[in-house]
């Protein structure tokens, strides 16, 4: 005979029938692979973070940096016009030329009773009388060299010639050339410091070497030396 069981449903023991093992294994499966999002949310918001982390660091430290670079500018602007002003010193020390001792020099070899009425000088060489410097044609730069244009009145044309034989011996100088040397027709009445009057009006261009020379002028006493043209 068949058994019958006569417990109600609802109180019987489960007993495992095998219908539903594929689903246990499913259910693992969706858990798996949450997890593994799980894990990749995490681990991507983490590097987000350490990304986050160092781009604030380099702004920190680019913002650090501007300010030094802010900071260095005033010493960076003292520097270049420390810069200038040597180059521009170093220029004027280049072209430094002694007029001074050019009027003393020139007060010993005038000729007696001669006087310069007026003086145009220029260490670049334009002055009165005298042509421009010439342009470089081969690109190297042309060195300029000092001019001194002398106008005044002496007393008789060989003093003209005596001056400027002994303005040949002046130190520095390369050239004497005279531009004029007339005495006014009909001209009368006592010279001045203005007027020549009877003398002779001379108008003379001196000429100096661009660079000084290796050795200086000889120095003699008051009265004109033979160096500079001057009776022995």
């Amino acid at each position: 005979m068949k058994a019958v069981n006569l417990i109600p449903n609802e109180h019987r023991r489960a007993q495992a029938s095998g219908a539903q093992a594929g689903s246990s294994y499913v259910v693992l499966g969706v858990l798996a692979v949450l997890l593994v999002m799980a894990l990749a949310y995490v681990f991507t918001s983490n590097n987000v973070n350490d990304r986050t982390s160092d781009a604030a660091a380099a702004k920190s430290e680019a913002d650090q940096l501007e300010a030094q670079v802010a900071a260095r500018g005033a010493y960076t602007n003292f520097s270049q016009i420390k810069e200038l002003r040597l180059a521009s010193v170093r220029t004027v020390a280049d072209t430094r030329f002694d007029w001074e001792r050019l009027m003393r020099e020139l007060s010993r070899v005038m000729p007696a009773g001669s006087w310069i009425q007026t003086t145009d000088a220029s260490v670049t060489g334009n002055v009165t009388g005298s042509d421009p410097a010439p342009a470089s044609t081969t690109g190297v730069p042309v060195v300029a060299q000092p001019k001194a244009n002398l106008v005044g009145c002496t007393p008789d044309q060989t003093d003209v010639a005596a001056m400027m034989v002994r303005m040949r011996q002046l130190h520095r100088v390369s050239d004497v050339e005279l531009n004029e040397s007339v005495k006014q027709i009909g001209a009368s009445g006592d010279a001045s410091v203005d007027n020549c009057g009877h003398y002779y009006k001379f108008d003379i261009t001196v000429t100096f070497d661009a660079a000084e020379p290796a050795t200086e002028a000889p120095r003699g006493e008051s009265t004109v030396p033979a160096s500079l043209g001057g009776g022995s």
